[in-house]
């Protein structure tokens, strides 16, 4: 697929100087660095401070105090930004949950969500905690039935999109649903995490407000848990910040600095782990003790179509159901040897899980579901991996 460009409208001095526009993945190489002078450091550093030093007046824009603002976050803020396609820089929140809690704090207290059934756990689980303490109500649709999704767009306040869905890998016709939400006077906040901004950009389709656990494919190691908002609206973004500043949902100084650092590696993590799940994804589709397999990048599957013309490759995550029920996706899990039995996914290391071990997982996803985030091992020890564990349950 052929590579964006985007202007360096938040890159540091020297990138900006460029006329040309520059690629994603020259964005997430260039992005966040520090001026070119004489002696400086090729990367940013670390600022380890609660407080700064101030007198007289606060105005703002002043950084005052270590919750309000950090200058090891600026780089990555800018960079995430651009990268998202806004003119602002992101806001970084301590966790992917805190990132998705601000966004939701911009519904109206007593309005109306319309949200995936299938959606990160976390999403689901505080928007029906906020449910059953009355702040809001949630509208469950399947988010790739549009005309579903528009009939329950009346009324409501916020639509919530994530596409592809998690773990089901739905894909959901973004630009459509995003313009008839805005049609019905709906604000649209968009779940980017599995695709990252390489592999779509929301906000191109009408998104107002883009979520992203950073703990995954950002900051891509496993190693930190952090989250961030991204929006082009200068009032949202305020209204955003004073969230994070007020509840206290602050990230690490050092914490950022490694995610910025998972960055620059973004792009090639992004190209091995996705061409390693086209591979995997065909192959499993084959396999006799395999049931059926969800990944967009097969012509056969039901949201490759959509996927195709809205996103710039497949992503890395493929969910398969095997035969025999969820005790035979566990033996599967256990008789694994280099992928790990974890949660999460976006690392360079490849993981498995079964969805359903988690009580809170939606009813809807099938007890043998295993959800597999590919990582940048080499493909064939992947899938001889696999494939011993799928005969060893045969046998």
């Amino acid at each position: 697929m052929e590579s964006r460009r985007v202007y360096p409208s938040c890159m540091t001095q020297h990138a900006s100087q460029h006329p040309e526009f520059l690629a994603p993945d020259t964005v997430v190489v260039a992005g966040g660095r520090p001026d070119r002078t004489h002696d400086a450091p090729v990367n940013p550093p670390v600022v380890l401070s609660s407080t700064f030093v101030g007198q007289g007046e606060v105005y703002e824009g002043d950084r005052a105090y270590g919750r309000y603002a950090n200058p090891s976050w600026d780089p990555f803020e800018e960079t995430l930004g651009q990268l998202e396609g806004s003119e602002l820089p992101a806001l970084v929140f301590a966790s992917g949950l805190a990132a998705v809690s601000a966004a939701l704090s911009l519904v109206p207290s007593g309005g109306v969500v319309v949200m995936p059934r299938h959606s990160y756990q976390g999403s689901l689980a505080l928007s029906q905690d906020l449910a059953d303490r009355g702040a809001l109500t949630v509208r469950p649709v399947d988010i790739a039935d549009t005309e579903a999704v528009k009939a329950a767009l009346e009324g409501a306040d916020a639509l919530w999109l994530e596409s592809p869905t998690n773990p089901m890998l739905e894909i959901a016709e973004m630009g459509v649903l995003a313009a008839a939400a805005h049609d019905a006077g709906a604000l649209v906040i968009a779940d980017n995490t599995f695709s990252t901004p390489l592999g779509q950009r929301p906000m191109n389709s009408g998104v107002d407000v883009v979520v992203h656990s950073v703990t995954k494919y950002l900051a891509g190691h496993s190693d930190v848990v952090l989250g961030a908002v991204v929006t082009s609206d200068p009032a949202l973004r305020t209204r955003l910040l004073s969230y994070r500043s007020l509840r206290g949902a602050i990230a690490g100084p050092f914490e950022v600095w490694l995610a910025l650092r998972g960055l620059r590696t973004l792009a090639l993590r992004i190209e091995r782990s996705q061409a390693t799940a086209m591979e995997l994804a065909r192959k499993l589709q084959e396999h006799p003790r395999v049931e059926a397999v969800r990944y967009p990048g097969l012509p056969g599957d039901p949201g490759h179509e959509r996927a195709a013309a809205q996103m710039d490759g497949f992503g890395s995550i493929i969910a398969i159901t095997v035969r025999g029920g969820a005790e035979a996706a566990d033996a599967v899990v256990e008789a694994l040897q280099l992928w790990t039995p974890a949660t999460s996914l976006g690392g360079v290391e490849s993981l498995i899980e079964r969805r359903r071990r988690h009580a809170n997982e939606p009813a809807s996803v099938p007890e043998h579901l295993l959800r597999l985030s590919v990582g940048i091992e080499n493909a064939a020890d992947l899938w001889a991996d696999l494939d011993r564990a799928l005969q060893k349950v045969q046998d």
